[in-house]
C-alpha cells in the first residue's frame, strides 16, 4: 500500500472540490481498488503505486483543466476519466490536437468537442453547430493547424461571410483587412495559441494562412487546404452553395456557426439551415451539434445559454398553445 498527497495551492477548494465533493466523489468511484479522502487542502491517496500514478495524473489535468477555464464540473471530470470505455490517460494521450505555444496543450475539453474531433477525422466536410463559448473555432482551428503541421495539407484557409450584427463592412473605416479584423479577432487569438508568433507571421505573409472574406472564395478551387467557414449562419443561400462547390482535392472543410444568432436581413433565409436540409442525406458528411454544456467560458455563460434556450421553448410553446385555442375555436 501506497499512500500520495496532494496539496492544493492557490486554489478555491469549493469550486474545484465540487458541491459536497462531488468531484472527488467521482474520481474514487472510478478507482474502486484505491483510498481518496479529501481534507482541508489536501487529497490523500492510498492504494497501488500503477493505480496512485494514475490518479496524480488525473488531478494535475483537472487542475490545469480549472486554471485555464475557472471551473470544474462533474460532467468535466467524467470527461477526463472516461472517454466511451477508453482509459482516461489512453484517451487523453490520443485526443491531443497540437501542442501550442508556451507549453500549452490543446484537446478537446468536452464529450461534443471530441466528438467534433473524431468526425473531422472520418469526414472530408463537416458541419459544426452550437452557441458561443462552445469552443467550435476554436477545436476547427486546432485541427486545422494539426492538418497543416503534419503536412496533411499546404495551407489553411480561414473565411466567414461579412454580416454583422446587422452592419455592413463598407460603412467602417479603414482598407479590407482593418474592417474584417475585429470579426476575425477569435481566429487570430487561437492562431496566436498554437502557431509562434514569427512563423504566423511568416504563414500570412506567404498566404499558407490566408484569412479573407467569403466573397473572395468565388470562381476559386480550394485543394491540398484546410478550410474553415466561420458564422456560416450568416451566409445566403447563394453564399454557402458557392463556397460548397470550391471544395478540391484533398481538401479538408469545417463549417462552423449558431443557428440561434443570424444577422441577416428578417426575412433573408440562413444559408446555413438550409443547407443542412438538403444535405442530411449525404454521405460523408458529418454533423456535430454542441450546446450549453460544452460552455468552457465563464460560468456564467452557460448559465446565460441556458436561461435564453429556456426563453425559446417557453416562446415555441406559447405559439404551439396559441396555434391549438384557433383550431379548436
Amino acid at each position: 500500500m501506497v499512500e500520495k498527497v496532494i496539496t492544493l495551492e492557490n486554489v478555491p477548494l469549493a469550486e474545484f472540490l465540487g458541491t459536497a465533493n462531488e468531484n472527488i466523489r467521482q474520481i474514487a468511484q472510478a478507482f474502486p481498488q484505491s483510498k481518496i479522502v479529501s481534507r482541508g487542502n489536501e487529497i490523500r491517496i492510498q492504494g497501488g503505486a500503477p493505480e496512485i500514478l494514475r490518479i496524480n495524473d488525473l488531478i494535475n489535468l483537472l487542475l490545469e483543466h480549472f486554471d485555464r477555464f475557472g471551473h470544474l464540473t462533474p460532467e468535466n471530470v467524467k470527461d477526463y476519466l472516461d472517454v466511451e470505455g477508453i482509459p482516461f490517460e489512453e484517451a487523453n494521450r490520443d485526443q491531443v490536437i497540437v501542442f501550442g505555444n508556451k507549453g500549452l496543450v490543446i484537446k478537446p475539453k468536452s464529450a461534443n468537442q471530441r466528438k467534433l474531433v473524431e468526425a473531422a477525422m472520418t469526414n472530408d466536410l463537416v458541419f459544426a453547430l452550437g452557441p458561443a463559448g462552445t469552443g467550435k473555432t476554436y477545436i476547427a482551428v486546432a485541427l486545422a493547424v494539426r492538418a497543416l503541421k503534419n503536412r496533411e495539407v499546404k495551407r489553411i484557409i480561414i473565411t466567414r461571410p461579412a454580416v454583422e450584427a446587422g452592419e455592413n463592412l463598407g460603412f467602417l473605416p479603414g482598407d479590407l483587412q482593418e474592417k474584417l479584423d475585429p470579426y476575425l479577432r477569435p481566429i487570430y487569438d487561437a492562431l496566436q495559441d498554437m502557431v509562434p508568433p514569427e512563423k504566423l507571421k511568416y504563414y500570412q505573409e506567404t498566404r499558407v494562412i490566408e484569412i479573407a472574406p467569403l466573397a473572395y472564395m468565388r470562381g476559386r478551387t480550394l485543394h491540398d487546404a484546410f478550410v474553415l467557414l466561420d458564422e456560416a449562419q450568416n451566409t445566403t443561400s447563394e453564399q454557402i452553395k458557392m463556397f460548397l462547390t470550391r471544395m478540391g482535392p484533398n481538401s479538408k472543410v469545417i463549417i462552423t456557426g449558431d443557428q440561434t444568432q443570424v444577422d441577416l436581413p428578417v426575412r433573408q433565409k440562413s444559408g446555413l439551415a438550409e443547407a443542412l436540409k438538403i444535405l442530411k442525406d449525404v454521405k460523408g458528411i458529418g454533423v456535430v451539434s454542441l450546446s450549453g454544456k460544452d460552455v468552457i467560458r465563464h460560468k456564467l455563460v452557460k448559465a446565460i445559454i441556458e436561461a435564453y434556450e429556456k426563453d425559446q421553448e417557453d416562446r415555441d410553446q406559447e405559439r404551439y398553445e396559441a396555434n391549438s385555442r384557433k383550431s379548436n375555436g
